[in-house]
């Protein structure tokens, strides 16, 4: 695993920085070049008749950033919002364009190089969209990180809160 100046992997193949957030006991991870900006918990504007895990929307200076939180995204057990509970803002490609969108996470870890030859599918798991926005699972300091497609993840929410469609179908063709 040799690094070069710039800090990309060379020998092993293709290497990507992800940033590394918590849910729960899980670990997962999104491209760092997605990442606009982390920012501690505050209240957010709510929404009417929006999906339970959008929890509303923030001005991010000028800017109305719609706000998830992936506990509920991801039907795990609520938690409190604690002092370390952090709002990670991203921004995810749309059919319509780019868009920052916000996703509450129990705490954010580390900044991680993962090599792509390291990553290794996601499981079938039977159920049609059970892992249509895993890009992989990688083995990262002996734990096992969840790599995330947040387009994929995100843009059916975007679909959603925008009204096209109910599971967000307009947005999942091609995300990549």
């Amino acid at each position: 695993m040799s690094t070069n100046t710039n800090g990309s992997q060379q020998q092993n193949g293709e290497s990507r920085q992800v940033l590394t957030f918590v849910l729960g006991d899980e670990t997962y991870g999104v491209d760092i070049l997605r990442v606009q900006e982390i920012r501690g918990w505050s209240a957010v504007t709510k929404i009417p008749h929006a999906p339970p895990h959008v929890l509303g929307v923030l001005n991010l200076r000028g800017s109305i950033v719609p706000i998830v939180d992936l506990r509920m995204r991801f039907a795990l057990d609520r938690a409190e919002y604690t002092a370390v509970t952090v709002i990670i803002v991203m921004s995810v490609v749309t059919p319509a364009g780019r868009r920052d969108f916000g996703v509450v996470v129990d705490g954010v870890s580390d900044v991680v190089d993962v090599n792509s030859a390291e990553v290794k599918p996601a499981p079938e798991l039977g159920s049609r969209g059970a892992t249509d926005y895993l890009l992989g699972l990688a083995s990262i300091a002996e734990r096992m990180v969840v790599l995330l497609d947040i387009d994929r993840l995100i843009g059916r929410d975007l679909s959603s809160i925008a009204g096209n469609g109910e599971d967000g179908e307009a947005l999942t063709a091609d995300a990549a």
